[in-house]
């Protein structure tokens, strides 16, 4: 994948807005344990940065998927890892569905306030009993004349205390588990107040994310309009699998250079450190591991772009996606461990930006999707293990 002039300018908007209305806040967000999603999401929405991909008729830009990686990737850029999940729940993970599948009348009333910038999603797909394992969800919508009676939780929903709407994944009967799920647009939030039979169970503390507002969501006798669903009753799986390979396509590329930043910052911390009369830099252990480091970022940089383009290209990439995410997490867990290591004291104090990076980069091998889940589905395509899986 190459990127384009095109691609460069919307990487240089992009990084200009980081500059001015993210990173000079980043420490007081992450001290809140929340960010103001909807004034972020705003100014991204007058540069025109979060529909890249979406259709051109709700607002959107109709541009192919590598603008969105070259998005994903510039928003590493943040220092912290909380504001970029939000924005990328926002525009790869509660949209694509909608997008694709949903009517024109839901794509007006969600999608284009979205792309705006004037409306804040979320994605209901984990529950208390079921995270990765997505078949296993509970949450139900029964059916009362023209409307879907909804009742359930949903835990883990990033963006959940400030959205204003959600795509949920529910149970609309009581067939198999793969074919009787369905994706439903639920507005949560009406003229600021919640809507009936909705409520935040609470708000989830974390040991990273900080500035990310994570909550357990309770739903109860939630009614909606069922022409809010998505597509075809029973088709919420197969949407959501295909929803799964954007969102991990997303991971991916979100972890590039924030994993190099962490890199580079440990680099100009070696060489200031004294250590024994040296330079920490001059230890070739040092050299020598951040040298290794920035070559597995780079082979992961090149299994990205090759996943992006086939997925430009039409292909079903299921599998370079789940690699691709695969080696995202593992790679947010060793980089930032390693350096850290180099930073000693230092590095375990908790405004240092590489233990915020340790913090933060945990969740990568977690959420989306967990590692096991990830190794089991590429089992699964590579013909060793033969049941099916729900991830």
């Amino acid at each position: 994948m190459q990127f384009t002039h095109e691609h460069r300018e919307i990487q240089k908007t992009l990084k200009r807005f980081i500059d001015d209305h993210i990173n000079p806040h980043v420490d007081e967000w992450e001290a809140a344990e929340m960010f103001p999603a909807h004034e972020v999401f705003k100014g991204l929405g007058q540069l025109g940065l979060l529909g890249l991909t979406k259709p051109e008729a709700h607002g959107g830009a109709g541009l192919d998927y590598s603008y969105s990686v070259a998005m994903a990737e510039t928003l590493g850029h943040i220092h912290c890892g909380g504001v970029p999940m939000a924005i990328g729940v926002q525009t790869d993970m509660a949209t694509p569905a909608l997008a694709r599948f949903g009517s024109e009348e839901l794509k007006a009333q969600f999608l284009a306030p979205a792309i705006r910038g004037e409306a804040v999603g979320a994605i209901g797909v984990s529950e208390p009993g079921a995270g990765s394992d997505v078949a296993a969800i509970k949450t139900t919508a029964r059916k009362d004349g023209d409307d879907y009676v909804i009742s359930g939780q949903k835990m883990w929903i990033t963006n959940s205390l400030q959205a204003d709407w959600i795509c949920l994944l529910v149970n609309t009967s009581d067939g198999p588990a793969h074919k009787n799920k369905s994706l439903v647009m639920v507005p949560l939030r009406e003229n600021g107040k919640t809507v009936k039979g909705f409520e935040v169970g609470k708000k989830i503390r974390k040991i990273g994310m900080h500035s990310s507002d994570t909550g357990l969501l309770y739903f109860d006798e939630v009614r909606v309009p069922q022409r809010y669903r998505i597509g075809q009753e029973g088709a919420g799986f197969v949407y959501q699998m295909q929803q799964f390979q954007e969102e991990r396509l997303w991971c991916a590329a979100s972890t590039l250079q924030s994993l190099n930043n962490c890199i580079e910052w440990t680099i100009e911390w070696a060489q200031e450190r004294k250590l024994f009369g040296a330079q920490l830099a001059d230890q070739q252990w040092v050299q020598f591991k951040l040298a290794e480091l920035k070559t597995e970022v780079e082979a992961l940089r090149a299994l990205t772009y090759l996943s992006c383009d086939r997925y430009v290209a039409g292909e079903d990439v299921t599998e370079w996606a789940t690699m691709a995410k695969l080696k995202a997490g593992r790679l947010n867990r060793q980089v930032p461990d390693t350096c850290l290591q180099f930073w000693g004291g230092m590095g375990f104090t908790l405004e240092n930006k590489v233990s915020r990076m340790y913090r933060d980069g945990r969740l990568a091998s977690i959420g989306g999707g967990a590692d096991e889940v990830m190794l089991g589905i590429l089992s699964k395509i590579m013909g060793i293990k033969k049941t099916p899986l729900s991830g």
